[in-house]
């Protein structure tokens, strides 16, 4: 294997980040992202990127509420599996996190084993209180409604485990 860096994604990368997520739309593994969407987020994404330029990761961070974001769309194409690609994409999105001022970070997985080495916990029905869930369930974010662990997501996510990092402050 040749190395790999971790950057912001750049819109030059749109459409990279659509090919690499599509492999795992077609297996159920992760929802599609309209191309418009994954426009509309790009500063929230970091992509890894080998020594020849060639995206083979990506992941992004939301920001649900003042204290609380979601790692999202983490990927590392098949060849790269194991070779510390996604524990750097999660490295830098937790800085990223910190540096926003996030506290908590949830993610929705199958990839369980992966998280809890990072520190993410399996997390049950009440993880905010009621006063901020009564602004959450307002938010149109398909992430907040499997954060909140609603309903209508349900069919998106069977299998999936919610889970949760409190983030230690850098330095």
């Amino acid at each position: 294997m040749t190395s790999f860096r971790v950057r912001p994604a750049r819109t030059a990368d749109v459409r990279g980040i659509q090919q690499i997520l599509e492999p795992f739309v077609q297996r159920r593994i992760l929802l599609g992202k309209d191309i418009v969407v994954l426009y509309e987020s790009v500063q929230q994404f970091l992509v890894a990127e080998d020594d020849k330029g060639r995206l083979i990761g990506c992941g992004a961070l939301h920001v649900i509420w003042e204290d609380l974001g979601e790692i999202r769309t983490l990927i590392v194409v098949d060849e790269w599996l194991q070779h510390g690609v996604g524990r750097a994409i999660v490295e830098g999105l937790e800085e990223n996190a910190r540096e926003l001022g996030v506290t908590r970070l949830f993610c929705l997985t199958f990839e369980v084993d992966f998280f809890t080495r990072r520190g993410f916990s399996p997390i049950g029905e009440q993880v905010v209180d009621p006063d901020v869930y009564s602004q959450l369930i307002r938010s149109p974010d398909e992430g907040v409604a499997e954060f909140l662990d609603l309903a209508h997501v349900k069919p998106n996510t069977l299998g999936n485990t919610r889970m949760l990092k409190q983030l230690v402050p850098s330095g």
